[in-house]
């Protein structure tokens, strides 16, 4: 909305309109900083304002996180008793708040935004079914892991085939440090940090492009086990791919960091903003002890959009180091399951690696914040790798 009412002004400027002269200040609009800010902020209000409401309806719907029994999880069961009942389904809260400040600062029509936007309510649509699923039938069961990847590859595919077939996504600049005048290259094209020239896949990255969407929600998914933990580490990763889309968009800072560049790239900026602001206003009522889970509901939305972001942008390995932690979480069960299948015996007293921690006798704050310090270390880390040659 802030952004046709930019437009509509600028118009009216340009045509010489004395009401438009009288209205000057709202050529403020047509920054994309400052309607991410008011994204975020945005966001992070109506989180704080309306998730007393929807955690009573919840409540009231009794829709409470159903836990694993003892024999499932042995001593986890005792650590994390007191968490029974806890509302779950608070994604909604999250996914609601990131939509409406997407739609009321951002241009809802830029392709980026837009494709960007339909994947995070596709997987959130997925998770809600999923969370649905577990509070009706009162266990952790929800819809069958064959169906979500099902789910999860469709939307991969069909996001991966919106941006290749689009004349408008489907090719990029690259500033490459070894050649003086800009290239163009395909979005089906990849590179990779430290080094400075692209590899271009066509229509193979599609099935990359699905395997990263998985990858990222699923991961998201694991990590979202403690109070807060998955929100937090959304906040850094998210804030982290705000600097970079906004740098990919603008064209002196991608000359100079030798990067991808798409000059309606740095609006996504503002849907990662409304992101954060989203995720600090849940992590109000989130943060130990818990008063909502966001549930698969919230998970694979976040994992969705962190995912969808990271190929806009064409740093998808670099979400690998900037999402370290939802790696480890990942790359942890992989780990974990493999080895008890090949050799009988487990790596971790626990998959995912969080509860490890835990078993190991970590509190749950201390796991929380430790892993939050590394997923800021990381994403700095990440940052740091734009610009490196």
């Amino acid at each position: 909305m802030l952004y046709w009412i930019f437009k509509n002004w600028q118009s009216a400027f340009e045509a010489g309109e004395a009401w438009a002269e009288s209205f000057s200040f709202l050529r403020l609009l047509g920054y994309i900083t400052l309607r991410a800010g008011l994204a975020a902020a945005i966001a992070f209000l109506l989180s704080v304002l309306l998730a007393p409401r929807v955690i009573r309806k919840l409540i009231s719907l009794k829709v409470g996180q159903p836990l694993r029994t003892a024999e499932e999880v042995h001593q986890l069961a005792e650590l994390h008793g007191g968490k029974a009942g806890t509302p779950t389904m608070g994604g909604i809260l999250i996914l609601m708040t990131t939509v409406l400040a997407i739609l009321l600062c951002a241009n809802p029509l830029n392709p980026f935004v837009m494709v960007t936007t339909l994947v995070t309510l596709a997987l959130g649509v997925l998770g809600f079914l999923d969370d649905y699923q577990k509070v009706a039938k009162k266990n952790s069961a929800g819809v069958s892991g064959k169906l979500k990847l099902v789910w999860q590859a469709v939307v991969g595919c069909a996001a991966g085939l919106y941006l290749y077939l689009n004349h408008e996504t489907s090719s990029y600049l690259f500033f490459s440090a070894s050649q003086s005048a800009a290239e163009n290259v395909s979005v089906t094209s990849f590179s990779f940090p430290l080094l400075s020239f692209v590899i271009p896949l066509g229509l193979l990255a599609i099935p990359l492009f699905m395997a990263i969407l998985m990858g990222t929600s699923n991961a998201v998914n694991l990590t979202d086990g403690l109070d807060g933990l998955a929100t937090g580490v959304t906040i850094t990763v998210a804030l982290a791919y705000t600097l970079i889309t906004y740098l990919s968009g603008t064209e002196e800072a991608a000359r100079y960091l030798h990067i991808f560049h798409h000059r309606a790239l740095a609006e996504l900026s503002i849907v990662t903003m409304a992101l954060v602001g989203a995720c600090f206003g849940f992590l109000w009522y989130n943060c130990h002890p818990a008063q909502v889970f966001m549930g698969d509901t919230g998970s694979l939305a976040i994992g969705g959009t962190l995912g969808m972001t990271a190929i806009c942008a064409k740093q998808e390995f670099l979400l690998v180091i900037i999402g370290f932690v939802f790696v480890a979480e990942a790359v942890s069960v992989i780990l974990q399951v493999g080895s008890f299948k090949l050799r009988g015996q487990r790596i971790f007293k626990m998959a995912p690696i969080h509860h490890h921690f835990e078993l190991k006798g970590w509190n749950e704050n201390q796991v929380i914040i430790r892993f939050w310090i590394v997923s800021i270390l990381f994403s700095m880390a990440g940052i740091a790798l734009l610009k490196v040659i």
